[in-house]
């Protein structure tokens, strides 16, 4: 979730750069799949969190693919052949206000705001600055096999934070192009600031690196359990003229419709209620009130989009979803599988992952008067601790 504590000035941009070629990844890794999610909307997300509309995304593929990667405000621009004509992009299209900025591969998206702040604070004196980490490994000069002080040398890492017009100067008064903008300063005669790095912000160079840092993130998350609950009567002679009935979103013919504000899918209503009550954040009722109008007949589909887009926007992840229908009528065999596949659709999950199944009350109460029908949800979430 954003945190305001991490918020940057209004005075500092982020260039995110998204130009590489992936070529010892072997393939377009900036859209490889990380949790479920593109690589590249990682670092973006957590860039967008702790800056005010002033971040530009350097990329070398389709800019309108980019551009709705997150529905907040920020610039694409097309970065050149070299990773120094990429940052030159990326500052022109910086706001002529933005007086520090911040540069982050988009490569390492296990970059979190507390690093951001950290980088930013440490460049209010005029240097550069850039997050380093300790080498653990023994190092050794090829051909030799001499060992070399580790203490002597760190693994630098981005974002990496300058002055704007000292950036400027240092990239304009060389045609060389730099592994990274600190090597640019460095060669202008100035010493860059070291602030400690994080191992979560590794680089993606190989498919493995995904891995471990997918094994990272899932380590850093806890299991939540939701459980939602919702009744429907059916409708009465007349009420509800030309509606069908629909469960977990598929029409079921033939089948008394039920009475609701919305298309009363007690399925999918269900099925929210577990997962808003999973994330701690109301219910059903609370997002979509069933006295607003701007709801009536709504397709509950639209409802579980907006369930999901919440554990979208806290990165976490949906794991298991087990439902139970609790009716005299109609019976769940014969759409069961319908039923599975849509939701499967739907949440993205596999099918199985999904509970399906139904009960009676022996006849007991308003269902068993075949009054109504009632569905109880149980949902799993993986969320960030």
């Amino acid at each position: 979730m954003p945190n305001t504590e991490h918020k940057l000035d209004p005075d500092t941009g982020i260039i995110l750069v998204a130009a590489g070629n992936g070529s010892r990844f072997g393939g377009d890794k900036i859209w490889a799949p990380l949790m479920g999610k593109p690589l590249v909307s990682w670092s973006l997300k957590t860039c967008l969190d702790t800056v005010p509309g002033c971040l530009v995304l350097v990329h070398s593929g389709d800019a309108d693919k980019f551009s709705k990667l997150d529905q907040r405000e920020y610039k694409c621009v097309r970065g050149g052949h070299t990773r120094r004509q990429s940052v030159i992009e990326g500052l022109n299209a910086l706001p002529k206000n933005i007086k520090h900025v911040l540069i982050h591969d988009a490569a390492r998206p296990g970059l979190e705001p507390a690093l951001i702040k950290k980088v930013r604070n440490a460049i209010d004196g005029g240097q550069p600055a850039l997050p380093v980490l300790a080498l653990t490994d023994t190092i050794r000069e090829i051909g030799h096999g001499k060992s070399i002080d580790r203490n002597q040398f760190r693994a630098a890492q981005t974002p990496q934070g300058f002055s704007r017009s000292i950036l400027v100067d240092a990239i304009l008064n060389t045609d060389k192009d730099q592994t990274d903008e600190i090597e640019a300063t460095s060669a202008c005669g100035l010493t860059p600031i070291f602030v400690e790095g994080n191992t979560r912000n590794l680089k993606i160079t190989y498919p493995q690196d995904l891995q471990i840092l997918e094994a990272i993130m899932r380590a850093q998350m806890v299991t939540t359990i939701g459980q939602g609950f919702d009744v429907h009567r059916f409708c009465a002679q007349d009420e509800c003229l030309g509606r069908q009935l629909k469960l977990g979103g598929i029409t079921i013919p033939g089948a008394r419709a039920l009475s609701g504000h919305s298309d009363a899918d007690v399925l999918l209503h269900a099925l929210c209620d577990g997962i808003y009550g999973a994330i701690g954040n109301g219910d059903i009722g609370t997002h979509f009130p069933p006295t607003e109008d701007e709801w009536k007949d709504q397709d509950s589909t639209l409802f579980l989009e907006h369930a999901l887009g919440l554990i979208h926007k806290m990165d976490g992840e949906l794991v298991h979803i087990d439902l139970t229908l609790i009716c005299e009528e109609p019976k769940l065999r014969p759409f069961a599988q319908q039923v599975k596949e849509r939701l499967s659709a739907l949440t993205k999950l596999d099918i199985n992952r999904i509970g399906l199944k139904a009960t009676t009350t022996e006849q007991l109460g308003f269902t068993g008067r075949r009054e109504g029908i009632a569905a109880q949800a149980l949902v799993t979430l993986r969320v960030p601790v």
